[in-house]
């Protein structure tokens, strides 16, 4: 089997089981899924959903946020990993998001990697969840998951060079439900280390199955 027949195959096997895939972050606005998506980076989306609610609620626009001192917004997401420097990083990004950007939220990814603890992954998420951009966000899941199955090599380092792969062989159009296709498959299925492989449909095309 070719890389493109492998990618067909497997596009086609979402599409028919998996015909909605969407963010588990709860937000309303642009502002509200930035703010969720920075809090996210090595923590749980179940947790992020615990403390966002309070902390929206006391910073509802990225103004409120930018007034802040960081000691107040960390008291609103101290269960969060890495409390201390989210905290800063929320208080840095509000302030440059309402003076260079009018509190629009960017829909370019380098300009929304100008923003403080913001990365390439944030960056695309948000390019592709709000703006319907054709990036592709590559998180722990996707990395695991795309090398697992074929995807992008085995032997790829970086995020950066699996979202080369993915972005060569998936249609833009495409892109952004294949973002959330593939981590949701990661975080319910094809998990890091005990995978379900008895649960999956996809394992006459994985790599991982056929090897392990």
């Amino acid at each position: 089997m070719t890389t493109s027949e492998r990618y067909q195959r497997i596009i086609e096997w979402f599409k028919a089981n998996v015909p909605v895939a969407e963010s588990e972050l709860r937000y309303r606005t642009p502002y509200e899924l930035l703010v969720a998506v920075i809090l996210s980076a090595q923590c749980t989306d179940k947790r992020v959903n615990m403390v966002t609610p309070a902390l929206f609620e006391a910073f509802p626009v990225a103004e409120k946020m930018a007034q802040a001192e960081a000691n107040e917004i960390y008291e609103y997401i101290k269960s969060i990993s890495y409390p201390n420097n989210k905290a800063k990083n929320l208080k840095g990004m509000a302030e440059m998001l309402v003076s260079r950007y009018r509190s629009v939220v960017p829909d370019d990814v380098d300009e929304l990697q100008r923003l403080p603890g913001v990365g390439r992954k944030t960056a695309n998420v948000i390019a592709s969840v709000v703006y319907n951009k054709p990036a592709i966000a590559v998180d722990t899941h996707v990395f695991r998951v795309a090398k697992r199955m074929g995807l992008a090599p085995a032997t790829s380092k970086t995020p950066l060079d699996v979202e080369r792969r993915l972005t060569a062989h998936i249609a833009p159009e495409l892109r952004p439900i294949a973002h959330h296709w593939l981590i949701l498959h990661g975080r319910y299925t094809c998990l890091a280390r005990n995978p379900k492989c008895d649960a999956c449909g996809l394992t006459k095309l994985c790599k991982y199955y056929k090897e392990k």
